[in-house]
């Protein structure tokens, strides 16, 4: 069995308005509350890193398994949203929308059911959509265009 371990050293001052320091071994910023929630909106928040993971979880499996499939990407990016709903005051993380655009060479019908079937096998194969599964909804518009 093989496992890795991640770490993280966070600070936190003052109360709900208050801000702090996240710093793990690749990534150091500020944190706090999102505007969007009336907070002070400084440096990232738990709402964008968790669309961060699923985001690029996502993407990095699909580029690996595109890549493994040996389809001639030409290029590949992707946007993505979270969503988040307030109801009596009770937040709750609902859903994740990712929008990957996949151009190719030489796209046949063929090729873009294939490609499609590779995106849509990412999203039950990535482990940050695996964790989040039952929790959260995951979908994925994708868009496959000729390059």
């Amino acid at each position: 069995m093989v496992q890795h371990k991640f770490n993280m050293n966070l600070t936190w001052s003052e109360g709900r308005d208050g801000a702090g320091n996240l710093i793990a071994s690749k990534l150091n910023t500020k944190i706090s509350i999102p505007e969007e929630m009336n907070g002070p909106g400084i440096g990232t928040n738990p709402d964008e890193m968790l669309l961060g993971a699923a985001a690029t979880c996502y993407l990095i499996t699909l580029a690996t398994l595109l890549e493994n499939s040996k389809v001639p990407v030409l290029d590949l990016s992707m946007q993505a949203q979270g969503f988040v709903d307030v109801t009596n005051g009770v937040f709750t993380y609902e859903r994740i929308v990712h929008k990957p655009t996949i151009v190719v060479k030489d796209l046949t019908d063929r090729e873009q059911r294939r490609i499609h079937r590779i995106a849509e096998k990412a999203e039950k194969t990535c482990m940050i959509s695996k964790a989040l599964q039952g929790n959260v909804r995951i979908e994925c518009q994708i868009q496959i265009e000729q390059g």
